[in-house]
């Protein structure tokens, strides 16, 4: 499949930030079980500042190379801080996707006021169930000093090439945490087409007060095979889990 890349210098000021230190990595499209066109892919900020109002423009082309539509989609997360990312996902289900053969890719972002690096998660691990749907459950906590309201858990997930796979973004129930509180969530991948390719991923979490620290460590998978029954029970009242790293293996 021929794909085209571009990546736009992005001025703030009148100072042009420099080639590739903001650039999209591991994109690709792909038909999901909904039978929509996807493509997905995640910013990389190589820069010193955070950045926000990330936007990306997709140019669509079809088998001659010919253009069908200019479409735009936003990072899934809100603010991308220096050596993040935030991963993307542009779903078209109209003839414009039974059309696409290709696509280009161009990037603007601005320059953002940091925020505190406080929202973080402390535990997650990988299940199917036994409708075979993918899921990933976890831990986030607020190690901040006031309230986060509206918190968000981002996933990005890779097939066995690196790419990205699938992205989903979730607010856990209640979305706001105070002060070192902590909630259970879960996210969901129900594309069973995409879900069979997966071989790593990555979560990280935010609110509109803070953003995230790092993505959480998770490295390769390990799957485990269940029911959502056995969640039932976890409440963020049910006692205090201990927040521990997972142990992990390749994913099948």
């Amino acid at each position: 499949m021929e794909k085209f890349f571009i990546i736009t210098i992005v001025f703030v000021g009148l100072t042009p930030l420099a080639f590739g230190e903001v650039f999209i990595q591991n994109d690709q499209q792909y038909i999901g079980d909904d039978e929509a066109l996807h493509i997905v892919g995640e910013i990389k900020n190589n820069l010193q500042v955070p950045l926000n109002q990330i936007n990306i423009h997709i140019t669509l082309l079809d088998e001659k190379g010919y253009l069908i539509a200019i479409k735009e989609t936003s990072s899934l997360v809100n603010m991308i801080m220096p050596g993040m990312k935030g991963p993307f996902d542009l779903i078209l289900t109209n003839n414009e996707a039974k059309k696409t053969k290709s696509y280009s890719l161009e990037l603007d972002y601005k320059v953002s006021t940091p925020k505190s690096q406080v929202i973080d998660i402390t535990e997650s691990e990988l299940f199917k169930d036994n409708y075979n749907n993918l899921m990933i459950t976890g831990i986030v906590t607020n190690r901040g000093d006031i309230t986060a309201n509206n918190v968000a858990v981002i996933a990005t997930l890779y097939d066995k090439e690196g790419n990205v796979a699938a992205v989903s973004r979730i607010h856990p129930e209640p979305d706001y945490l105070r002060a070192d509180d902590y909630v259970f969530f879960v996210v969901t991948i129900p594309d069973k087409i995409q879900t069979s390719s997966i071989n790593d991923y990555t979560l990280i979490a935010e609110s509109e007060e803070y953003a995230a620290v790092p993505e959480f460590p998770v490295g390769t998978l390990v799957l485990l095979v269940g029911t959502l029954f056995v969640y039932i029970g976890i409440t963020r009242y049910s006692g205090r889990i201990i927040p521990s790293l997972i142990s992990v293996t390749n994913l099948k």
